[in-house]
C-alpha cells in the first residue's frame, strides 16, 4: 500500500468515526486499532499500541496538567474568583464601555489563574451578561469581549492545553507557558482599545449610567482584599519558573496548594466544592491522558505507513520558505478551526507539523506558539467555535446564533492581526523563554 492510500484509509476512517458521534479519543483510539494491525505486524503492533499507551501516560512531564486543572477549579467552585472580578468592577470608573472593559480585565486576570477559555468564558457570560444586557449596551458588545477574552486562558499559563502541546510535539514546556504570556497581553489590550475606540465613535452602543462613586479606601479595598493575593497566585506560579526555581510540575503544585491556601483564607473552602473541584479535575484530567494514549501511537503508525515521509518528500518539491511553511501550517490549523475541536486540530498536524519543521529548520517553540494562537482563533471562529456555543449556553433564551458570530468577529480580526505580528517578528514569542534559559 503506497502512502497515498495509508493515508487516506487512516484519515478517512478517523473522519467517519467523529461524523459518526464517537469522542475524539475513542475515534483516534479506534483509527489506531486498525492501524496498528495494519501496519504494525498485527498481533505484534496491536501488543506495540498496549506498550505504546503504557508509557504515554506513566511521563512525569504530564504531571502539571491536573494541577493546574485543579488550582482553576478550586477558585472557580470556591466562588473565589466572582469575588476578584466583582471587585474589578467597583474599581474601574467613568470610561466608555465600563462593563466591556471589565469583561476584558477579568477575563485576562482569570485566565491567569484558571488555564481553562471555557471556564473562563462561562464564568464571564453568567456573572457580567445579564448586568451588561440590563444597561443597554448592544448585545455584540456584551458578548464580544466575553467570548475573546475567553481563548486567551489557553495563552497565558497556567494552561493545561499548553502543557498537553509541548508533551505531544517535545517543546520546553517551561517555555512554551512562558511564550505565550506576552501574546495573551497584546490581546487583551487590543481588545480593550477596541471596546474604548468602538464605545467613543458610537455611545449608544455602550450607554452611559449613574454608578455609586466610591471614594478613597472604600473603592480600593476590595480589589487590595480580593484582587491582589490571586496575582500573588500567579505570580507564584510564572515567577518560580523564570527565576529558575522551580519546575513547570513544582511550580503547578505550588499554585494548586497556593490556590488552596486562598480559599480557606477567604472562608470559601467546603468539603462539598473541594469535592466538586476534585471531581471536575479527575473528568478532565482523565479525558486529557485518553487522548495522550490516542496520540501516542498515531503518529508511530502514520510514521510506519509511509505517510509522514510521503508528504514531507511532497511538500521538499516546491522549495518553500520557512515562513512560507509556517503560513501554511497556520492556515491549514484556521481551516480545521472552523470545523474541529482543538484536540483534534493538535493529534491530526502535530504528526506531519513536527518532522517538517526539523526539516525545514523552523523554530519549534516558536511554532508551538503559533499553534498555540491558531487553535485560540479557533475558539470563535464560526460555524462550530467552542466558545460561540459556551456563550449560547449562557446568553438569554432567544439569543440567535447569527448574533453572536458577528460579535465574534471583530476580536477574530484582532487575534488574527497578532498572529500576524508573531509570525513577522518571532522574537515576540520567543524573547521571555530566552530569559528562562539564562536563568538555568
Amino acid at each position: 500500500m503506497d502512502w497515498l492510500a495509508s493515508l487516506a484509509l487512516l484519515l478517512g476512517l478517523l473522519t467517519l468515526l467523529l461524523m459518526a458521534g464517537l469522542p475524539v479519543a475513542f475515534a483516534f483510539l479506534g483509527v489506531n486499532v486498525v492501524g496498528a494491525f495494519v501496519f504494525l505486524g498485527g498481533e505484534a503492533g496491536l501488543s506495540q499500541l498496549a506498550r505504546n499507551s503504557a508509557s504515554a501516560i506513566t511521563n512525569f512531564a504530564l504531571t502539571p496538567i491536573p494541577l493546574f486543572i485543579l488550582m482553576g477549579e478550586v477558585l472557580f467552585h470556591t466562588g473565589v474568583a466572582f469575588r476578584a472580578i466583582e471587585a474589578i468592577e467597583r474599581l474601574i470608573a467613568r470610561v466608555p464601555g465600563r462593563l466591556a472593559i471589565v469583561s476584558v480585565v477579568g477575563g485576562t486576570m482569570f485566565a491567569a489563574l484558571s488555564g481553562s477559555s471555557m471556564a473562563n468564558t462561562a464564568l464571564l457570560g453568567s456573572v457580567l451578561l445579564p448586568e451588561t444586557l440590563k444597561r443597554g449596551y448592544h448585545p455584540t458588545l456584551a458578548m464580544g469581549p466575553i467570548m475573546a477574552v475567553g481563548g486567551v486562558a489557553m495563552l497565558i499559563p497556567p494552561s493545561a492545553l499548553a502543557v498537553l502541546l509541548g508533551s505531544l510535539a517535545g517543546i520546553s514546556i517551561a517555555e512554551l507557558l512562558i511564550g505565550g504570556i506576552l501574546p495573551g497581553l497584546m490581546m487583551g489590550t487590543l481588545f480593550l482599545g477596541y471596546v474604548v475606540v468602538r464605545c467613543w465613535l458610537d455611545p449608544t452602543l455602550a450607554p452611559a449610567y449613574d454608578i455609586p462613586r466610591a471614594e478613597g479606601w472604600a473603592r480600593w479595598r476590595p480589589f487590595l482584599v480580593n484582587v491582589m493575593p490571586l496575582f500573588v497566585i500567579f505570580f507564584v506560579v510564572i515567577g518560580s519558573m523564570l527565576a529558575g526555581w522551580a519546575t513547570p510540575t513544582e511550580s503547578a503544585a505550588l499554585g494548586s496548594f497556593a490556590a488552596v491556601v486562598a480559599a480557606i483564607a477567604y472562608r470559601a473552602l467546603t468539603r462539598a466544592n473541594l469535592a466538586k473541584s476534585l471531581n471536575e479535575t479527575a473528568k478532565i484530567s482523565v479525558m486529557i491522558l485518553f487522548i495522550i494514549v490516542a496520540s501516542s501511537t498515531f503518529s508511530q503508525i502514520l510514521a510506519f505507513s509511509g505517510a509522514t515521509n510521503g508528504l514531507l518528500a511532497l511538500f521538499s518539491q516546491f522549495s518553500l520558505s520557512r515562513t512560507a511553511v509556517v503560513v501554511l501550517m497556520q492556515a491549514v490549523l484556521l481551516f480545521l478551526g472552523c470545523f474541529v475541536d482543538q484536540v483534534s486540530m493538535i493529534m491530526i498536524t502535530l504528526p506531519f507539523f513536527m518532522p517538517l519543521a526539523k526539516t525545514v529548520g523552523i523554530n519549534e517553540l516558536w511554532l508551538g506558539i503559533l499553534i498555540l494562537i491558531s487553535m485560540e482563533i479557533s475558539f470563535i471562529t464560526p460555524p462550530f467555535g467552542l466558545l460561540l456555543f459556551v456563550m449560547q449556553g449562557v446568553a438569554p433564551k432567544g439569543t440567535k446564533l447569527s448574533d453572536i458570530y458577528r460579535a465574534a468577529l471583530p476580536y477574530l480580526g484582532l487575534e488574527i492581526a497578532v498572529l500576524i505580528l508573531l509570525i513577522i517578528w518571532p522574537e515576540l514569542a520567543t524573547w521571555m523563554p530566552s530569559m528562562l534559559r539564562e536563568q538555568r
